[in-house]
C-alpha cells in the first residue's frame, strides 16, 4: 500500500512539473514579460495571475517568479499581492482537471507525448509532447496513489484520524499544511484528499479544513524563494502566508454554513465527489480573493511595518527613455538614452565588483546579485537599443548621428562585459562545485587584474559621463597594462605548472577567469576610444 502510494506521489510531483516546464519553454520569456507587462494595477495582477498559474500549473511557481521580479525591481509589492491572490485561484483549475475521470486514458496519453518528444525534432512539437505526456502522468500518479490508498478503509487508525478530524476541524487543518510543507505542491495534496474523499474515506466535514491547511503548506515555496532575497520579495512571501492563514480563520469560522453550501451545490450540480472538492478549493479561493481585495493596501503596509529596513533593489526598468521626446526634441532624447547607458555602465561595474567579492569569499549571495545585474544590463541594452532605433528613424543633425552611433556601439560593449563577468561567476562556481583550488598566488594575480579592470571600466564609465578626454586617455594606457598583465599572469601559471604547484583543472579555471578580465578591458578602451573620436 505505502509503495503504492509513494511510487502514485512521485509519478504524479514528476508529471506536474514536466507539463509545467513544457509550457514554461513553450511560452518562453514570455511568461515574465506578461507579469512585468499587464500588472499595472492589482485587479490586472489577479487577473494575470491567474493566467500564469493555469499556464504552468503551479501556483508556487508563479510566486517564485513574481517574487524574482518584486526583488528585481519589475513590479511593486501592491501589484505582487494581486498576483498572489491571483495564483491561489489559478491552481485550482489542476483539482477540476483532476476531477474529469480520465485515468483509463492515462497510458494512452502519456504514448502520444513520448510519440511526440521521441519521433519530432521541432522544439515546439517536443514542447507540447511534454505538455501531453505531463497530462497523462497526472491521472497514472493519481490512479496508482488512489489503488494504494483503497485498504485504508480496513485501518482502524486511519478511520479513528478521520473521525478525529470531524470532530476537530483544526486537526485537518494541522494535517493539510503539514503535508503539503512536506509535499511542497497543493495540486498534489488536493488530489490526494480528492483520492480519499471519492473512496469515501473520509467526509467532507474533515475533507473541507484539510483543503485549507493544503493551502497555508503552499506558501512555503515562496518563503523558500525569499530567502537571501531583498526585503520586498521577503514582504511579498509574508504576504502570500497570511493571506492563506486569514482566509483559513474566515472559512473555518463560517465551516459549517460552506459545508453545507458546498454539498447544496454538489447536489444540485450533479458533481463527483472528486468535483465537488475541486469546486470546494475553487470557491475558498475565489470567495477569499474578493474579501480581501480591499485590504491589499492594508496588507502592504502592515508587511512594510512587520518587515522593517530599507528594500535595496536592482531596477531592471528603464528611468530615462521617454518616447515623447523622439519627434518633439531628438536631441533630448539622445541625451536620455545617454542618462540610461550610464546606468547600464554603472550596473556593470557593480557587476564586476559582485563577481570579485564571490571569488574572494564564495558566498552565493555575492552571485546571485551578480546575475541580478546581469539580467539588467540585458534588458537596459534591448530597451535602450529600440529606443536608439526609434531615434534613428527621425531627423537629426550630422553632430547627432554621430552621438547616436557612439551610443548603439557603446551599448554593445557594455553588454558584452555583463557577459563576461557572468561567464566568471560560472567559472567560480565550477571552482568550488568540483573543489579546484586556487593557489595564493594564482588568487594575488586574480585580485591585482580584478582591481585594475575594475578601475577601468570605472573610468571608462566617468569619461562617457563626463565627456573627458584626460580619463578617455587614461583607461587606453590602463588597458595596455591589463593586456600585458594577461600575458604575464599566463607565463606565472605555465611556472606554476611546471612546478607542480598548481593542478590542471586550477590552471583552466585560473585561464579563462584572466582571459575575461582582458576581454573586460578591450570593451572598456572600446568606450573610451569613443569618446575619443567623438571629441577628434
Amino acid at each position: 500500500m505505502l509503495f503504492q502510494f509513494l511510487g502514485g506521489l512521485g509519478i504524479f510531483l514528476f508529471a506536474i512539473k514536466y507539463m509545467g516546464d513544457g509550457l514554461q519553454k513553450a511560452a518562453g520569456d514570455r511568461l515574465r514579460d506578461i507579469l512585468d507587462k499587464f500588472t499595472t494595477n492589482p485587479f490586472m495582477g489577479v487577473l494575470v495571475g491567474i493566467i500564469v498559474t493555469v499556464l504552468i500549473q503551479s501556483s508556487s511557481g508563479t510566486t517564485v517568479i513574481t517574487v524574482g521580479l518584486v526583488s528585481a525591481g519589475f513590479m511593486t509589492l501592491r501589484q505582487a499581492i494581486g498576483v498572489i491572490m491571483g495564483a491561489n485561484i489559478g491552481t485550482t483549475v489542476t483539482a477540476f482537471i483532476i476531477g474529469l475521470d480520465v485515468g483509463a486514458y492515462a497510458l494512452p496519453i502519456m504514448a502520444v507525448g513520448a510519440f511526440l518528444i521521441f519521433f519530432f525534432k521541432k522544439n515546439q512539437v517536443k514542447n507540447f509532447g511534454e505538455v501531453v505526456f505531463g497530462f497523462g502522468g497526472l491521472f497514472l500518479g493519481l490512479e496508482l496513489m488512489s489503488g494504494g490508498m483503497k485498504p485504508l478503509r480496513e485501518l482502524q487508525a486511519f478511520t479513528d484520524l478521520t473521525v478525529s478530524m470531524s470532530d476537530q476541524p483544526l486537526l485537518g487543518v494541522v494535517v493539510g499544511t503539514v503535508f503539503t510543507l512536506i509535499v511542497q505542491s497543493s495540486s498534489a495534496t488536493v488530489g490526494i484528499l480528492q483520492g480519499l474523499y471519492a473512496e469515501n474515506l473520509i467526509d467532507l466535514q474533515a475533507a473541507l479544513p484539510i483543503l485549507f491547511g493544503d493551502n497555508i503548506g503552499t506558501t512555503i515555496t515562496a518563503v523558500l524563494a525569499s530567502i537571501g532575497a531583498s526585503v520586498a520579495a521577503k514582504r511579498a512571501a509574508a504576504t502570500h502566508v497570511l493571506f492563506n492563514i486569514l482566509g483559513t480563520v474566515i472559512f473555518m469560522i463560517v465551516l459549517y454554513p460552506f459545508t453545507a453550501y458546498v454539498e447544496w451545490m454538489g447536489t444540485a450540480l450533479s458533481l463527483e465527489n472528486k468535483m465537488q472538492i475541486a469546486f470546494a478549493h475553487g470557491s475558498f479561493n475565489v470567495a477569499n480573493t474578493i474579501i480581501q481585495f480591499p485590504l491589499i493596501g492594508a496588507w502592504a503596509w502592515l508587511v512594510t511595518k512587520f518587515i522593517p529596513g530599507e528594500d535595496v533593489t536592482i531596477e531592471y526598468k528603464p528611468k530615462h527613455l521617454d518616447p515623447h521626446f523622439i519627434e518633439q526634441s531628438p536631441a533630448v532624447a539622445i541625451g536620455q538614452a545617454k542618462e540610461e547607458v550610464i546606468r547600464m555602465g554603472d550596473f556593470s561595474v557593480q557587476g564586476l565588483n559582485e563577481t570579485y567579492e564571490y571569488l574572494k569569499t564564495g558566498n552565493k549571495k555575492h552571485a546571485e546579485t551578480g546575475y541580478q545585474l546581469e539580467d539588467a544590463i540585458n534588458n537596459l541594452d534591448r530597451r535602450i537599443t529600440d529606443y536608439l532605433v526609434e531615434i534613428s528613424a527621425v531627423n537629426i543633425s550630422a553632430h547627432e548621428s554621430e552621438h547616436h552611433v557612439m551610443l548603439m556601439e557603446t551599448v554593445r560593449d557594455i553588454e558584452r562585459i555583463g557577459d563576461h563577468f557572468e561567464n566568471i561567476i560560472e567559472l567560480i562556481d565550477y571552482r568550488d562545485v568540483n573543489r579546484v583550488k586556487l593557489t595564493p598566488d594564482a588568487m594575488d594575480d586574480l585580485s591585482e587584474m580584478f582591481s585594475l579592470t575594475i578601475e577601468t571600466v570605472q573610468k571608462a564609465i566617468d569619461s562617457l559621463n563626463l565627456n573627458d578626454m584626460e580619463l578617455a586617455r587614461a583607461v587606453a594606457q590602463q588597458e595596455d597594462a591589463i593586456d600585458k598583465m594577461e600575458r604575464k599572469f599566463r607565463k606565472n601559471h605555465i611556472l606554476r605548472l611546471n612546478e607542480g604547484s598548481c593542478s590542471a583543472q586550477a590552471g583552466m579555471v585560473f585561464v579563462d577567469i584572466v582571459s575575461n578580465l582582458e576581454r573586460v578591458g578591450d570593451h572598456a578602451v572600446n568606450i573610451a576610444e569613443a569618446i575619443l573620436g567623438k571629441r577628434n
